[in-house]
């Protein structure tokens, strides 16, 4: 999860390296470092905490005439984090950097190898093995000494090496977690995620497991590390840019995302649906009609807000594909008994493609013999790599550790999903699929609309709720899973306690927290279960609990039972959960603020988990 940044090129090093660990920090941010060559000595610097930190014992020394480095934000594993325990780190002679994101399994019995051979440790990490055990092997070639090193070291790795012997060149290698190669005419870089390389190049390759780069001023090659092995490398154009990954004005970068769904979810349906038919294209599906109409069932699999996403995914592909439908957390999916064959298809959600538990989970279930289908926001992934088809969310980079912009658009692309399958099975009517993509095509305009004013509505809010030691969100049908992402936002970026239930289960257990201290947000439009889902207000409001409504415009009701209520417009019903999703995002920001948490990187928290 931590974040990696590597450069040999004709430009000033360090200030590329602290541009690239900006754009990464939100993958880690315990503390940061970076090296550079200069005049064939490594110069380092190191710091705990934020990045800031980094960039105030670098001060004068940014504009060192140094053209080759690395840099790192740590998200710590192993070793508290402090300024011993962060990247790079040394050999024992000092002429041997290396960075690492990812964890060494078996660091522990090298390590006594290695202390018991002569080496000298400074820190508490798995990453520092690694600098020692290429040390072991190295004489007169880097990369024979990496090749060597890796062969004998268990679990996952994305690491940058550099050789106070070899100017000018950078080794890269990966297995398990990500690393994207840069390409420009004069240049190469390394990156864990493709922001920090937006502001020089799009062009990009992006390293499969068990491969190592070898990097010099403008020229790269890749083999295999088992072999050594030439491998030609597919360049690929990203279609990002530099601006799609700045704040824009806004205070925040989860501000910003939550205010660019509207046309982020636009980018995702465009060019897929037929608005005068309904009918959904979904060209890189990679699977045929038949292959489609032979599926007997589907196992959704994700992690965090993706795995919310899948359980509305389940109420409409079971509701309209006809379809029965398995939601898995990908932890416990990839460690269980898996009943999956030739006949399930496996969908895989994940905003980055990494996710390393829904990687593992997807493996194991093509190993089955299942198909796998991604969801996914990131061109050239691990797992769009390895997938049999896929359906890119085209969301754009999301910057902020909470989720808001890819949950939506992953939502838009499960629903495009649904219509597809029911359009091949024929499990829905022309006029009914007719009807349900014209509802979607119509939803942007209808989230911009509104945003504005319900922030506001908030915003006025905010003072009786930001204190509240603990909430509760609840929601029935399409909306329960709503109420688990609503909590799930607020928990992430405020720190306050909150649980979301399905509203019918309050009298199941929940129902005993309920008193005047306790702030439960209920979801309650005009739709199929509204009659209940007002009978669990009620059982609330008895109970002297401090109610929050978000409800269908012209629902005077809902005024009668509570002062505070959000009105939202009345869309079609099997869209509700990505209009509804809009203030809870809103309420976890605004009540974030409030209590001076730090949005955009809560604590204990990294954008994308690439380690188990």
């Amino acid at each position: 999860m931590c974040g990696i940044v590597g450069y040999t090129g004709s430009r000033k090093v360090i200030p590329v390296l602290l541009e690239g660990m900006r754009r990464l920090e939100y993958r880690g941010y315990d503390s940061a470092g970076l090296v550079c060559q200069q005049e064939g000595q490594l110069v380092r610097f190191r710091a705990a905490g934020k990045l800031i930190n980094l960039e105030k014992a670098v001060d004068e020394q940014i504009g060192m005439d140094a053209h080759t480095g690395l840099g790192h934000t740590r998200w710590a594993t192993h070793g508290a984090p402090t300024e011993i325990n962060a990247h790079p780190h040394t050999d024992c002679t000092g002429e041997l950097v290396v960075v690492h994101n990812g964890i060494i399994e078996n660091y522990g019995s090298l390590k006594q190898e290695l202390l018991a051979e002569g080496h000298v440790f400074s820190s508490q990490t798995d990453t520092e093995v690694l600098a020692h055990l290429i040390e072991k092997y190295l004489t007169d070639d880097l990369v024979v000494a990496v090749r060597r090193a890796l062969a004998r070291v268990e679990g996952s790795y994305a690491l940058g090496v550099i050789w106070a012997k070899e100017p000018g060149r950078l080794v890269a290698a990966r297995n398990q977690s990500p690393l994207v190669m840069g390409l420009s005419d004069d240049a190469c870089h390394i990156a864990s995620d493709i922001p920090a390389l937006l502001p020089y190049t799009r062009k990009v390759i992006f390293l499969d497991d068990h491969e190592l780069a070898i990097l010099d001023k403008g020229s790269y090659s890749v083999i295999s590390i088992e072999s050594g092995e030439q491998i030609e490398k597919e360049v690929r154009t990203i279609d990002w840019n530099a601006a799609m990954a700045e704040k824009g004005g806004y205070r925040h970068f989860m501000l910003k995302e939550i205010f660019e769904q509207p046309q982020a979810i636009l980018n995702t349906i465009s060019g897929r649906i037929d608005p005068e038919s309904g009918s959904v294209n979904l060209p890189e599906i990679g699977l045929s009609d038949e292959d489609l109409r032979k599926v007997e069932r589907i196992a959704l699999v994700a992690c965090g807000t993706s795995w919310h996403a899948a359980l509305v995914a389940k109420y409409w592909l079971e509701q309209w594909a006809g379809v029965p439908v398995d939601v898995d957390i990908a932890s416990e999916f990839r460690y269980r008994r898996l009943l999956l064959n030739e006949r399930v298809l496996t969908v895989a959600i994940s905003q980055s493609g990494e996710t390393a538990d829904t990687l593992a989970g997807t493996r194991r279930a093509a190993s089955l013999g299942s198909k796998v289908l991604t969801i996914c926001n990131v061109i050239g992934s691990t797992m769009t790599r390895e997938a049999d088809g896929i359906i890119y969310t085209h969301a754009g980079p999301e910057i902020g550790v909470a989720s808001t912009k890819a949950f939506t658009c992953q939502l838009s692309a499960l629903f495009l999903l649904t219509l597809h399958l029911a359009q091949v099975r024929g499990t829905a009517s022309p006029e009914q699929l007719k009807e349900l993509g014209a509802a979607l095509i119509s939803l942007p305009p209808v989230i911009n609309a509104v945003l504005p004013a319900v922030q506001q509505q908030i915003q006025a809010l905010v003072e009786r709720y930001y204190d509240a030691r603990d909430f509760l969100f609840v929601g029935r049908g399409l909306n329960f899973p709503i109420a688990l992402e609503g909590a799930l936002k607020l928990k992430e970026i405020s720190y306050i306690h909150a649980e979301g239930y399905a509203a019918g289960e309050l009298k199941h257990g929940p129902i005993a927290l309920i008193d005047k201290d306790m702030p439960v947000l209920a979801i309650v439009p005009q739709d199929a279960v509204y009659q209940k889902s007002i009978s669990n207000v009620e059982e609330i409001r008895a109970r002297q609990g401090r109610l929050l409504l978000i409800g269908t415009e012209g629902d005077t009701h809902l005024a009668t039972l509570t002062d505070d209520v959000l009105y939202l417009p009345k869309v079609h019903e099997e869209l509700n959960p990505l209009l509804y999703t809009i203030p809870a995002q809103l309420l976890a920001y605004e009540i974030a603020c409030r209590r001076g948490c730090d949005v955009d990187q809560p604590r204990n928290l990294a954008k994308s988990v690439t380690v188990e």
